[in-house]
């Protein structure tokens, strides 16, 4: 489920239950994304521009933004690409549609898919293959400990430990 976060110039929303915790957002712009408070984002704390940039490098799409006023939006004017990272999901960027088990689909800019088998999330990926010692060829894409993963990067966060699952 989507929960939007609403300022003067752009909207950021996020969906936990897509979320690799991979923490690009924390290290993008630690005003505008906080753990520790209540919302943990606050779209009015920081620039457009800067928080078109930091979600757009969110990997699994959890994070998506739109501009309120004046700006571009995201929006992805090639192909849908394909990359298998190493050990570990299949990162989607272009106009994705992924059809849930409901029937419902849903349009994102960005997705991290399974490709291990193991994920309780699927299509996406909700990190089991570091449980399961998935290994399979790739790209490398490192995994940075954060305040979103304070414990070894050797196993998967569970949503109910994600900090943000309270905001």
């Amino acid at each position: 489920m989507r929960k939007v976060y609403r300022g003067r110039d752009v909207e950021v929303t996020f969906d936990l239950d897509i979320c690799i915790h991979v923490g690009e957002c924390l290290r993008g712009d630690p005003k505008v994304f906080k753990l520790q408070r209540r919302p943990w984002v606050l779209p009015d704390d920081g620039a457009a521009d800067v928080i078109a940039e930091v979600v757009e490098r969110c990997p699994s799409g959890a994070l998506m933004y739109r501009r309120l006023g004046r700006g571009s939006q995201e929006e992805h004017a090639g192909a849908t690409t394909v990359t298998a990272m190493r050990n570990g999901p299949l990162l989607v960027t272009g106009n994705v549609e992924v059809r849930h088990e409901d029937g419902t689909v849903e349009t994102l800019p960005r997705a991290t898919l399974c490709r291990c088998g193991q994920s309780l999330h699927k299509p996406f990926c909700d990190n089991q293959h570091i449980a399961t010692g998935f290994r399979a060829p790739g790209v490398a894409f490192k995994i940075h400990l954060s305040p979103v993963r304070p414990h070894s990067a050797d196993q998967p966060i569970a949503t109910a430990e994600d900090p943000r699952a309270d905001s």
